[in-house]
């Protein structure tokens, strides 16, 4: 989550984001911005002490609480078919967003779903798997 995406469209009442599992999307200094842009006054707690801010555990359920401005949706660990996910929106993004122009979020919908309509139609093929289920060696 980047500070400047949410402060590039400060009329956004609600946003979503899907992120990893790693540290910085659940440290202290995000917890305490989705506090203020969500207009908790409550303490926090101390990092690793107390409260909200006393593990990764408590972070991560605070920043996933759909009640606030800016909700996080964490992907689960080792979800490697989240891979697959990121091929597909990375053609979705270099095929039609990157260069598009909208008029809308109604115009938006329409051409994300006539893109998805015409690539299952004339480019989908399952994407190849090529993990073996082997531990990685050193």
């Amino acid at each position: 989550m980047s500070v400047a995406t949410v402060e590039a469209d400060p009329a956004t009442k609600k946003w979503h984001f899907v992120v990893d599992n790693l540290n910085i999307h659940q440290s202290e200094t995000l917890v305490r911005y989705v506090a203020q842009e969500s207009d908790i006054t409550c303490d926090l707690g101390v990092k690793g002490e107390s409260g909200i801010l006393q593990s990764m555990a408590t972070r991560a359920a605070f920043l996933a609480n759909p009640s606030h401005r800016i909700v996080f949706h964490y992907t689960p660990k080792h979800g490697s078919w989240m891979n697959q996910v990121e091929i597909w929106l990375s053609i979705l993004v270099r095929k039609l967003l990157k260069r598009g122009n909208f008029t809308s979020v109604e115009h938006l919908k329409a051409k994300v779903l006539a893109f998805i309509e015409y690539f299952n139609r004339t480019m989908a093929k399952p994407f190849k798997w090529t993990y073996q289920g082997k531990a990685l060696e050193a």
